[in-house]
């Protein structure tokens, strides 16, 4: 889609160009485009007499979540506010812009820093002369359903540290990641559709890069509810993972007591110290999970009931009123929301 009364030129090196959904030279058109992709927001060339000015926006979406290439000519600022319905991890390819929220001034550049922005966050960005970034917009549930499943909460707002450090080991793998799902979507083209099963894969993979590798206001819940505090002793650990790993079996107590190598009295106890549950209640969470993973990947024609029997649940009303007090919808809401 082309904006504006001119063809905008620009870097041809620049990614996605086969997705174009804004090209133009006015600002007026560039805010209402963009926000339109994005969300409504402010935005206003640093020079009002600039005639630098330019925005290409290019956007490959995949159920639940896109990958952009965004740039703008001359300085600009954007003021967005709360994103609301998403998060952004913004990746800079050309020069740098400075992301400031309610408690955190950073300034992001190639190969050395990005942003991740949250929904409930207010936020400003100034964009410096000519920047471009690469841009992997995830639906605020996704996160927020994921992170209640790790953690063993409600969902609930989740709220990420900004500055993301491209030099670290997990900066570099969740940029690598990213790259790859753009070089894969250049890959099919515009025409294609990724199919179910990889855009499955690649959304886990994102989750848990996302998650695991970025601080966040759920990360310490996660590691203690995951059985990866460095506290947690080793016989807890073991059940853990125990539990995990057979959540489609019946609970048995004295098989899960010697996969851990201590009591059930002792692992009745320790369930509540260290993890503020009880087993059952840890149990019905890890299904909740798999449960909640299952639908988000699933497609139309696949049966609830079929699921939730495969992952243990016997109960489907109980298992629907845990789900909803879980997860904030039903699990056909959830299913629908992903196709």
């Amino acid at each position: 889609m082309e904006t504006g009364t001119s063809t905008v030129s620009h870097d041809p090196t620049v990614r996605l160009a086969a997705f174009n959904r804004v090209s133009t030279d006015s600002v007026d058109a560039a805010a209402d485009a963009v926000g339109r992709i994005f969300c409504p927001h402010r935005l206003t060339p640093e020079q009002t007499t600039s005639s630098e000015f330019f925005a290409l926006h290019n956007s490959a979406v995949f159920g639940g979540l896109s990958v952009n290439y965004v740039a703008y000519g001359g300085s600009v600022s954007i003021d967005p506010g709360c994103l609301e319905r998403f998060f952004l991890l913004q990746i800079p390819v050309h020069s740098s812009a400075r992301i400031q929220t309610a408690s955190r001034d950073i300034t992001t550049a190639p190969g050395a820093s990005a942003s991740l922005l949250s929904p409930t966050i207010p936020t400003r960005m100034t964009w410096q002369s000519n920047c471009a970034q690469i841009i992997l917009l995830v639906d605020r549930r996704l996160i927020e359903h994921r992170a209640a499943a790790l953690s063993g909460r409600p969902a609930g707002a989740v709220e990420f540290e900004p500055a993301v450090d491209l030099s670290s080991a997990a900066g570099r793998a969740l940029q690598s990641q990213i790259l790859e799902f753009v070089d894969l979507a250049e890959c099919l083209g515009p025409q294609q559709r990724l199919s179910p099963i990889t855009a499955a894969n690649m959304r886990e993979t994102l989750l848990g890069a996302l998650l695991h590798g970025q601080h966040h206001s759920a990360s310490d819940a996660i590691e203690r509810f995951g059985g990866r505090a460095e506290t947690l002793p080793q016989s807890l650990r073991r059940a853990r993972e125990f539990l995990s790993a057979h959540a489609d079996e019946p609970l048995d107590l004295a098989q899960l007591a010697a996969a851990a190598g201590t009591g059930i009295r002792a692992l009745q106890l320790g369930f509540r110290r260290h993890f503020g549950t009880s087993i059952s209640e840890m149990l019905r969470d890890i299904r909740l999970a798999h449960l909640n993973v299952r639908l988000t990947a699933a497609s139309p024609d696949e049966s609830i009931t079929d699921i939730a029997f495969e992952l243990g649940f016997t109960h489907l009303s109980r298992m629907a009123s845990a789900y909803r007090a879980k997860f904030g919808e039903t699990p056909s809401a959830t299913m629908r929301g992903m196709n």
